[in-house]
């Protein structure tokens, strides 16, 4: 690959992280690999891979120095469709592989790709702690609220009453809000957007890729096979009009036909509710602030979308705000470390201390 580094600041990892290689312009087609993507005609997927694969030279690095892992699952493919180097590791384990990394070789920019099932059910402990340590890794989670590669069961972000073959006479479980998950762990930014919305996606993406942290993206991705038009609210031109609200920081929350709709806080509740704007409640419009160092009004705005209608649902970045990063933090431990007491000795430190020979 490239030489290596003895950066300040790289710790006991310095004999492994590399120089990041200098690369001239890039297309698309320098990032799209070798591999028959093979999804069902019509996957949402596709609209991902293609602006994923779009987005990539923008980042400015060398194909050597991106990195996709992903757990198990049909969005898991993601990496044989990558001209990069990749991951398809344990089911829901993706950002734990990742977080290692991540931690080590600091010069990599470092994805995780996963799904509602993958992430949000055995993968769901990994999640979180990637999340609350703010390791510098991007997580797209594609979210068509089924599990698809494995023929259509109900997942954690199935709405309450789902018919599925696991589930004949109605879902029972109340679904997750991954966007209010990841806001809950005190993740430094979380955004939400949709598969075929190309332009809102990629702007998304190049929010994410600029943040020093961790970035979770929760990518409504449609399944035409076993959970077709599950957000059909949200693409429809008439009704996505009313439905869809779109945050950018430092804007009133409004939208609707002239922004007719606008989202104001209810003084006795606290809670956030969709009015129509008039002369007399125009003030009251909350304007976003997706750096507020409060996750609670991010969190709130979270909640406006109803997992059985969709009736308003906020895309955009809900939060992004600034935290100490994991793998900077963990390297300059290493660093005082050595300053203290030397390079250790790992043979020392496994024979020493606390242990105990065993003879039978």
């Amino acid at each position: 690959m490239t030489e290596t580094s003895t950066t300040e600041g790289t710790g006991t990892i310095e004999a492994l992280s590399l120089v990041p290689k200098a690369v001239g312009r890039q297309s698309m087609k320098d990032f799209k690999s070798d591999q028959e993507v093979r999804w069902c005609p019509g996957c949402g997927d596709y609209a991902i891979l293609a602006a994923v694969q779009g987005f990539m030279p923008e980042l400015g690095l060398a194909k050597e120095n991106i990195v996709f892992v992903s757990g198990i699952g049909c969005s898991s493919r993601f990496p044989y469709y990558m001209n990069t180097y990749g991951m398809h590791s344990i089911h829901g384990r993706a950002p734990a592989i990742a977080t290692g990394l991540a931690a080590s070789r600091r010069d990599l920019s470092v994805w995780v790709v996963t799904g509602d099932g993958d992430a949000l059910s055995i993968g769901g402990n990994h999640l979180i702690h990637a999340l609350r340590r703010n390791v510098n890794l991007k997580i797209l989670l594609f979210n068509n609220r089924i599990y698809g590669l494995t023929k259509g069961q109900y997942s954690p972000t199935s709405e309450i009453g789902k018919i599925t073959k696991s589930t004949p006479m109605g879902s029972l479980d109340a679904p997750f809000n991954p966007v209010s998950l990841a806001l809950g762990a005190e993740a430094s930014f979380v955004a939400r957007t949709i598969d075929s919305d190309r332009r809102h996606l990629t702007e998304v993406l190049r929010r994410a890729a600029a943040h020093p942290g961790t970035a979770l993206v929760e990518i409504y991705q449609n399944c035409n096979i076993f959970n077709d038009g599950a957000f059909e609210a949200l693409k429809d031109r008439e009704s996505a009009e009313e439905a869809v609200i779109r945050l950018e920081h430092g804007q009133p929350i409004r939208f609707g036909a002239d922004g007719a709709r606008g989202v104001v806080r209810d003084p006795a509740s606290g809670d956030l509710r969709v009015v129509t704007v008039t002369a007399d409640n125009e003030a009251d419009v909350l304007v976003h602030d997706a750096h507020a160092t409060s996750p609670t009004t991010a969190f709130a705005l979270s909640r406006l979308a109803d997992p059985d209608t969709l009736h308003h649902t906020p895309i955009g970045v809900l939060r992004s705000v600034e935290r100490p990063v994991y793998d900077t933090q963990l390297a300059d431990q290493l660093d005082v470390a050595i300053e203290q007491h030397g390079k250790g000795d790992l043979a020392a430190l496994l024979a020493g201390g606390d242990t105990w020979t065993v003879v039978g």
